[in-house]
């Protein structure tokens, strides 16, 4: 269920502007959020809509940047992992070729697998809760985020497979992320954003399922006939 209510919330996040038609999927390793944000751009063009999928950290330089210190293939310290997201997000929003905002101003969906939410979680972690979300003020929220939750064991087990690991992922560390969500979530919950807080521990099926519900997007004809 969809809830927006914490006592937690402040005037400052419900101030910070929502972009309508931007998608965020969001969760610990492991809880799907690729697979989500795969299947949900192929419901939306199906349904008639022209969709952008996303990602972050991006393919960008910076973005490149970070994909090797998450690999362990360089070191950099916690603060500068913080800005580096900040400064690979700001790209992200503005890129005037295939940034969120231009996308999005060409009438498209924008589905973005993780956002400011998981510096927030992760960098948050690290380096201060406060002082990420001060790095982050600046950028808009998606009309809505979609929280993949599951506990961290789950997630691990999950990403064994793939046959390779990044820096975040041990169990203690992933337990410091779930309770950098948790604080992210209640932070926000009286923002214009809609939060849809979905148990990812299903199979990816009823998930995509559940999440179609959830946003109750209407297809493109219906839209123009209205």
């Amino acid at each position: 269920m969809a809830s927006n209510k914490s006592a937690a919330s402040t005037p400052a996040a419900r101030d910070q502007a929502v972009l309508s038609r931007f998608i965020v999927l969001e969760g610990l390793d492991g809880a799907g959020t690729t697979t989500q944000a795969a299947r949900l751009v192929t419901a939306l063009r199906a349904s008639g809509h022209e969709v952008v999928a996303t990602a972050e950290p991006t393919d960008g330089p910076i973005g490149r940047r970070i994909r090797s210190v998450l690999s362990g293939a360089e070191r950099v310290a916690d603060l500068t992992m913080a800005l580096l997201f900040a400064a690979d997000r700001s790209e992200h929003l503005a890129d005037p070729d295939g940034g969120i905002h231009a996308e999005l101003a060409r009438g498209r969906y924008v589905v973005c697998d993780r956002y400011l939410f998981s510096s927030l979680a992760y960098q948050g972690g690290l380096c201060g809760f406060d002082y990420v979300r001060m790095l982050n003020s600046r950028f808009a929220l998606p009309e809505h985020l979609v929280f993949l939750d599951l506990p961290g064991r789950v997630g691990l087990e999950r990403i064994k497979t793939r046959g390779h690991s990044e820096i975040y992922e041990t169990p203690e560390f992933q337990d410091t992320v779930y309770r950098g969500y948790r604080q992210a979530l209640e932070y926000y919950a009286h923002s214009a954003m809609r939060i849809h807080r979905i148990d990812g521990s299903r199979n990816p099926h009823a998930v995509a399922a559940e999440i179609l519900g959830r946003l109750a997007i209407t297809p493109a004809q219906q839209r123009a006939d209205k």
